[in-house]
């Protein structure tokens, strides 16, 4: 049986998803035709456990970032799904090199998954490290499978800030190396966050989520092999995932003609 307070919770937040604006009191109580001390004690503990504030200080609500970080947390301790453990491990395999899995918490890729290279000198990447969306192979793969919209709003929060030689300084240096890895069919970076490291980095779509699949190493040893290791996961993507995957579910990527 459904319980009444919570599915008022839930309405409320679908409310001021819709709206994207705050809304007082007496907007609320007339949106649900719910009684004056019905809307006001929803608002009133939903703001006293710090899920809604009052922008405008005039008795005006709309909900906190709170309710984002909760969801990040909980999405980032989510099982990978073994499809894409299997890819890894393949790629771990074909190339030699660090393997990470990520995925989008706020203005960052978090790294659910690594595999590091056995070589003496790698990249030395740690579960739950957290690196720039907008400054990496990785956060590109990303950002190309968002919509405009929602890419230009985040873009438009960012402090740019020079981590090495490649680091994109603005949206539109943004946008430049993320449109020409759709256009290559696989995203690169070049001392873009961490000087003299290399990454070649792929977008996958699994149930509505977008991770990064990303092949990193030493600079000096990756970027004469980038456009093999992109071919490399093009074809273990194939394998793992269906020779038309990249095609069909991955939006804009050219994608080269598969090895026969």
């Amino acid at each position: 049986m459904a319980v009444k307070q919570v599915l008022n919770m839930l309405d409320l937040l679908e409310f001021f998803a819709e709206r994207g604006k705050p809304a007082s009191l007496a907007e609320v109580s007339a949106a649900f035709d719910w009684p004056r001390s019905s809307a006001f004690n929803l608002l009133t503990t939903l703001s006293s456990r710090g899920y809604l504030y009052e922008p405008e200080a005039k008795g005006r609500f709309y909900p906190t970032p709170r309710w984002l970080t909760m969801a990040q947390a909980i999405t980032a301790a989510e099982p990978l799904p073994e499809q894409l453990l299997r890819l890894a491990r393949d790629l771990a395999s074909r190339t030699g090199e660090t393997i990470c899995l990520g995925s989008a918490s706020g203005q960052k890729v978090v790294f659910l998954e690594v595999i590091p290279s056995a070589q003496r000198v790698r990249y030395a990447a740690e579960v739950g490290q957290r690196v720039p969306l907008h400054a990496t192979a990785s956060g590109h793969a990303i950002l190309s499978q968002w919509s405009a919209s929602q890419r230009d709003a985040f873009l438009r929060r960012v402090s740019f800030e020079r981590y090495g030689a490649g680091t994109p300084m603005s949206l539109e240096a943004v946008e430049s190396q993320m449109n020409a890895g759709l256009m290559r069919g696989w995203f690169r970076s070049a001392s873009n966050y961490s000087v003299d490291l290399g990454g070649v980095a792929l977008p996958v779509l699994i149930a509505g989520r977008i991770y990064s699949v990303t092949v990193a190493g030493p600079l000096n040893r990756i970027t004469g092999e980038m456009s093999a290791i992109a071919r490399e996961m093009h074809d273990a993507v194939a394998l793992h995932f269906g020779r038309d995957y990249l095609t069909t579910e991955i939006r804009g990527l050219t994608t080269p003609p598969q090895r026969s």
